[in-house]
């Protein structure tokens, strides 16, 4: 694509903003590398979109600086950031084509009509969109609305992409499909992307790396593997996947694994923090980790429970036990003729 523009570094340098007595981002610091695809992972009002409201300039932090390739952003207004944002509800112009919402921004810049049409009609290339550049945005499919809105975005060539939890309105579907579509764009360009997303998938599947937050605060930040299989925080661990939780406390630990005792038997499992023994720890267990074992099964790491429920979800099924007072969930493969599951039996991971 001609005209195309090599991302820029981000950095948070403490930066945080307060709303009177509310701390809406505490002291943040990260680096962002030229060209990533970088996702800010949380729930609802833990601070993700005031960060990027923070990256583009619609507000400025209370104390810190924001910098964008080297050069400090306070107090420089959106329009004059080398950044595009595409919000969740798109806001494309309901009364102007496809072709001239990408070329919008072009105009405003000073562009010739000849010039901006040419633009615009290989951005839509891009997005695959050339026969619907005469349409009306009422006249596309979401997805095809999503596509639009990226063109828009990079016809004004921006080192920095945020955008603001863009797939939420879409059905399940369209949403994988626009993951594909949104990671092969950002490839190519080799721009900036920012992410902002309640939704694990989506980070897991298109990110370099995801910031997981909560309650204004980064909690972990690493590659979709770390943050998946190795979480940080007990709200990385609960959050991002289904997870059982089990309370217990540090029997004995050694060469990086501890014995847990809790109320449901002592299970073998690894100790990163090298707690000490006696401490008071939190255990986690995926429930694809988990399995049905038979009478002849192993003995390490095993446990008694009753299976209630057997969800099909395609691809695998879900199994809810309850184990004394506790309720577990087990991800089985489905492979077929399996609804016989019911009473008692052993789970172990």
């Amino acid at each position: 694509m001609t005209g195309q523009t090599t991302g820029m570094e981000i950095e948070l340098r403490r930066s945080e903003v307060r709303f009177g007595s509310f701390q809406a981002v505490q002291p943040t610091d990260l680096r962002i590398a030229p060209g990533e695809f970088f996702s800010i992972l949380g729930p609802s009002g833990c601070g993700k979109t005031t960060l990027l409201r923070l990256l583009s300039g619609f507000l400025d932090p209370t104390a810190g600086d924001v910098l964008i390739g080297g050069k400090s952003m306070v107090g420089t207004g959106p329009s004059d950031r080398p950044t595009a944002l595409i919000f969740q509800n798109l806001a494309l112009f309901p009364l102007m084509s496809v072709l001239e919402n990408v070329a919008f921004g072009l105009e405003m810049r000073g562009w010739s009509k000849v010039r901006r049409r040419a633009r615009a009609m290989e951005l839509l290339e891009t997005v695959a969109l050339t026969e619907q550049a005469g349409k009306l945005p009422a006249q596309l499919s979401g997805g095809q609305k999503q596509r639009v809105a990226i063109a828009r975005a990079l016809a004004v060539e921006p080192a920095v992409l945020l955008l603001d939890e863009p797939l939420s309105a879409l059905d399940l579907k369209l949403r994988q499909h626009m993951r594909a579509e949104l990671k092969q764009i950002q490839a190519r360009t080799g721009i900036t992307f920012v992410y902002i997303t309640h939704d694990q998938g989506e980070a897991l599947t298109m990110s370099d790396r995801i910031a997981v937050m909560n309650h204004g605060r980064i909690v972990q930040i690493g590659t979709p593997d770390e943050v998946y299989d190795h979480p940080d925080a007990a709200f990385s661990a609960t959050f991002v996947g289904e997870m059982n939780v089990f309370d217990g406390k540090v029997a004995a630990g050694a060469d990086g694994f501890a014995r847990i005792d809790t109320r449901l038997g002592q299970f073998r499992a690894t100790n990163p923090k090298r707690l000490a023994d006696g401490a008071t720890t939190l255990m986690f267990v995926r429930p694809e980790r988990m399995r049905l074992l038979d009478a002849a099964g192993v003995a390490e790491n095993r446990l008694a429970a009753v299976v209630q429920r057997r969800d099909l979800e395609g691809a695998y099924s879900t199994l809810t036990l309850q184990a004394q007072d506790q309720v577990l969930t087990v991800h089985l493969q489905h492979l077929g003729g399996a609804d016989q599951l019911a009473g008692g039996g052993d789970a172990g991971f």
